[in-house]
């Protein structure tokens, strides 16, 4: 069992950052494949980004490639998502996941644990 606890988030003007932390409970963080997933009003749960147990692999969503940055830390359990020149369009609700399967995917039914949601604003 892993329970997934987010914090950052809030409003920002576009072009600028923010940075997301997901805190994962439970021995075995460093096994599962983490990754982030965003949500806006009316839509369904899209993909960002995703990276492999050791961090040696990552994907990202065209949308957003070259501008977010997932990375985790094994040490301390937790898992980051670095977004930077932030678009209107990036507005939603983001969401970290966990999964065990070994590699990562992006249709969110694959994903078995998820975090509360942040909710990330963007103003033009």
């Amino acid at each position: 069992q892993v329970q997934l606890v987010q914090s950052g988030g809030g409003l920002v003007q576009a072009g600028g950052s923010l940075r997301l932390s997901c805190a994962a409970s439970g021995r075995f963080f460093s096994s599962y494949v983490m990754g982030w997933f965003r949500q806006a009003p009316g839509m369904e749960r899209d993909f960002v980004a995703g990276i492999a147990w050791n961090g040696r692999k990552t994907s990202y969503a065209d949308s957003v490639k070259g501008r977010f940055i997932i990375s985790r830390d094994n040490a301390k359990n937790t898992l980051y998502l670095q977004m930077n020149s932030l678009k209107p369009e990036d507005t939603a609700v983001y969401y970290c996941a966990a999964r065990n399967d070994g590699v990562v995917v992006a249709t969110s039914r694959e994903w078995t644990y998820w975090g509360q949601g942040t909710q990330v604003t963007v103003s033009s």
